[in-house]
């Protein structure tokens, strides 16, 4: 048995999972209680990719406004506590590999938190403005001369259901943009090989696809597109760093054979 590994019992691995449950739950409420105290600015903070058309917000129920700052509260705890998340989560599964293994789990933390916050960040700067654009001003069309729904209706939107739009936006992207992080790693473990990964390319592109259709919360297929080009973008970059990192891999362990 390798001297470098930690050997945990059944029963050690249960203590070691609720150890890293409760530190990532109190993370998550530490940061949600920050964010809460400050909802009122995150909340014109998400209100300003859709510019003129969110003004005045409504809410249509008793608790509208006060789960409304509930949902910004999460959304910022997660966003916040993200980097404790991760830690966590990697910290989990180190005892199972080697101090050579481990080695590279550190390095690529630094490298997860960055592309959740730009996961976020491209949410909310490219993704947020034309959905909102979108749900927000879109009245339907009549090609052959019937009703002009565009005088018939008229929006009101409340704050809980864009509150849902913006935030579920954000917080899914950021973690789909985690993509080449988990696949470098799990290609530079040995887990997975870059031949397998551009093997399944077809059907990777198509669950771009699906997946842009559920984050997106319009119907049409340019939002759809703004989401899927990204994800396939990053499969494909997934794919080159898969190749350095397996190369790496087996000159690491013919170098350790050699020594």
């Amino acid at each position: 048995m390798s001297s470098e590994k930690r050997v945990l019992t059944f029963t050690g691995h249960l203590i070691e999972l609720r150890q890293r449950l409760i530190k990532s739950l109190l993370a998550l409420v530490i940061c949600a209680g920050i964010s809460f105290a400050f909802a009122g600015y995150l909340l014109e903070f998400l209100k300003a990719p859709a510019g003129d058309l969110l003004d005045p917000l409504y809410f249509t129920e008793a608790t509208g406004f006060i789960s409304s700052y509930a949902k910004i509260a999460l959304a910022g705890g997660i966003i916040l506590a993200m980097p404790v998340l991760l830690y966590q989560g990697l910290m989990f599964i180190t005892p199972a590999l080697t101090r050579r293994e481990r080695k590279y789990v550190y390095l690529i933390l630094p490298w997860a938190i960055l592309m959740f916050v730009g996961g976020v960040a491209f949410a909310y700067f490219i993704l947020v403005p034309p959905a909102a654009k979108f749900l927000l001003t879109w009245r339907g069309f009549a090609p052959f001369g019937g009703l002009n729904t565009q005088e018939m209706v008229e929006p009101i939107i409340t704050i809980q259901s864009y509150i849902s739009i913006a935030t579920k936006f954000m917080v899914t992207v950021g973690i789909a943009f985690e993509t080449p992080v988990i696949i470098t790693l799990l290609a530079r473990l040995g887990i997975v090989r870059p031949e397998w990964l551009s093997s399944k390319r077809k059907w990777a592109y198509i669950l771009c696809f699906i997946v842009g259709a559920a984050i997106t919360p319009t119907f049409d297929p340019v939002n759809q597109t703004l989401v899927a080009v990204p994800l396939i973008i990053l499969f494909e970059m997934s794919i080159l760093l898969a190749r350095i990192a397996y190369r790496r891999r087996k000159s690491s362990e013919t170098d350790y054979l050699a020594g």
